[in-house]
């Protein structure tokens, strides 16, 4: 490994980590409302049937945008994009930008209209269990065809986030889920009302107003760049068929990483009713720490490490991988931890409000602690698999995360515990005779949705165990003994912010019943301290990752 990441102002590293910087900001402040979102979503529907059908419906429209937007589009977009930039000037990447945007529109709209007819289908096929609840049911129809539309608007939103960010723009998209957070509120508070008892019409119209409101967010950057968008049909470029070549097997391996999303969904869905929404609401918690830093990283990593692959350099994207992979680790490993041990606190302070009990709170907790155990994982995932997109190598992170999926299963099928039968010839209940048999047969655990989180989170350690095995073996040595050493030292530095976690819970310092300001103050003192034991930790020991942080953070402030 070279330091020339230490002997560079104004290489890849800094540029990376200014980047990060305005994209964790930005992120941060979209967590924040997202919280406030959910706090009011947690208030309003708690984890009933109706909030059980909005989460169903969103997640469907969601997981297209992943598969078809920054999830396949962005990252297929950006290294053909900066190629196009580097060898072939700006009109003509500008040809391609108009080229991929209209071509983008035309097979959304074709898919939102597909999507539209094939609803009840859709529902059946994610939420089996739904079926024995016919007005739950018909709700989550109604809903998911009222949120489709906001599929064109995110995914375009998608393409620009790729345009921007090759060229050096990262706050517009960053900002873009905070206006979706703004809309779902607001339509929550102000449209509510009007709909009386079918209040959670409100929050399916402020996603689709959001969605629009993310869309014109890009415009003024776009312009100010001079790659705002025209409509053609010029789709014969050869720029685009490389961008399609490069999507297809995302595409794949996105498609393989949410059925892990959607299998979860299945499973929750045969067990008691609200088992999605304490999974919905435990992995909007763990999406903090993964969003800020994990996506973070990952997204201002990718262009730069596009450049390293387009310029031939092995070695600087090695370097790059390495520094990053440890910087990650030393902020997810303790956030985790924090996660696992003031799970109940932090569920209570954040959701337990009317419809929100302490029943939910209990249930919610038991998800989270299962989903920190792969924060890490998580994390980490968001910067090794733009390794390979920067290499333009799409298939391999497919048969990686096609190897977790089935792991998934498994692991899913062996924790979540046994589930009730029914009675009946229908395909459900045929279906949920043989899930019952198999879990009761093999279940090793009785974690019930619990199992479900951590079933995917032994699915990403094995998904970036894979994926780091491949890199080393076409990059040579990556520094894994480093990158060991480091978690090594960071794990142990974990160890006073423990402590002062059990100490908090020893001396009561977390009990419930006191108001939720004085719970919400205590809990904040407490990661407060946990947060300064762990930093005191880290530097005695040392850990390189805690002055290249330092380092960022006087770097930032400075500007």
């Amino acid at each position: 490994m070279s330091d020339r990441d230490e002997k560079r102002p104004a290489s890849e590293n800094v540029r990376i980590a200014k980047a990060a910087w305005v994209v964790g900001s930005a992120t941060m402040l979209s967590r924040v409302l997202g919280y406030v979102r959910d706090m009011v979503t947690a208030l309003f529907f708690g984890a009933g049937p109706a909030a059980d059908a909005f989460f169903v419906a969103f997640r469907i429209p969601n997981m297209l945008r992943r598969l078809l937007g920054e999830g396949s589009l962005t990252v297929s977009f950006i290294p053909v994009f900066t190629e196009t930039m580097q060898n072939k000037g700006d009109q003509r990447a500008r040809q391609l930008v108009s080229a991929a945007f209209s071509l983008s529109l035309t097979v959304l709209i074709v898919l939102t209209l597909l999507g539209i007819w094939l609803a009840p289908w859709l529902v059946k096929l994610i939420s089996p269990g739904f079926s024995d609840d016919p007005a739950k049911f018909a709700l989550t129809v109604f809903l998911l065809r009222l949120m489709f539309p906001f599929l064109i608007f995110v995914s375009l939103v998608a393409l620009c986030m790729g345009v921007l960010n090759s060229t050096g723009h990262f706050l517009g998209p960053a900002m873009a889920p905070v206006a979706l957070n703004i809309c779902m509120i607001l339509g929550m508070v102000l449209l509510g009302p009007y709909f009386g008892a079918e209040r959670i019409y409100s929050l399916a119209a402020g996603v689709l107003v959001g969605g629009v409101a993310q869309l014109a967010l890009q415009v003024p950057f776009l312009l100010r760049k001079g790659f705002f968008p025209r409509l053609s049909f010029g789709w014969n470029m050869p720029e685009l068929g490389k961008i399609g070549l490069l999507m297809v097997p995302a595409i794949f391996g996105l498609a393989v990483t949410n059925l892990n999303v959607l299998v979860n969904t299945f499973f929750a869905s045969l067990l008691r009713s609200g088992s999605v929404s304490f999974l919905y609401y435990a992995d909007r918690i763990v999406e903090l720490p993964l969003g800020i830093f994990g996506v973070a990283i990952g997204t201002a990593a990718l262009p730069a490490l596009s450049r390293q692959a387009a310029s031939g350099k092995p070695g600087d994207m090695v370097s790059t991988l390495n520094l990053y992979l440890r910087i990650i680790i030393f902020i997810t490993l303790p956030a985790a931890v924090g996660l696992i041990l003031l799970r109940e606190p932090i569920v209570a302070v954040l959701f337990e409000r009317r419809e929100f009990d302490t029943e939910v709170t209990r249930a919610t907790s038991l998800a989270l602690a299962c989903y920190a155990v792969g924060l890490v994982a998580f994390s980490a995932l968001r910067i090794v698999v733009p390794v390979f997109y920067a290499m333009k190598d799409t298939l391999t992170p497919v048969l990686c995360a096609a190897a977790a999926f089935f792991v998934n299963i498994a692991c899913g099928l062996l924790f979540m515990g046994p589930i009730d039968p029914v009675a009946g010839q229908g395909p459900i209940a045929v279906l949920r005779r043989l899930v019952s048999t198999i879990t009761t047969s093999f279940s090793v655990l009785d974690l019930d949705h619990g199992g479900l989180a951590l079933g995917a989170s032994f699915a990403a350690f094995l998904n970036v165990g894979l994926l780091l095995l491949l890199l080393r073996r076409r990059l040579g040595r990556i520094g894994a003994s480093k990158v060991l050493s480091s978690s090594a030292r960071i794990a142990l530095s974990c160890l006073p912010m423990a402590a002062v976690c059990f100490a908090a819970s020893h001396w009561g310092l977390l009990e419930r019943g006191k108001g939720i300001v004085l719970e919400a103050g205590a809990l904040f003192a407490v990661i407060a301290a946990a947060m300064g034991a762990y930093g005191l930790g880290a530097a005695v020991l040392l850990p390189d990752e805690f002055k290249r942080v330092l380092q960022i953070v006087r770097r930032r402030r400075n500007r």
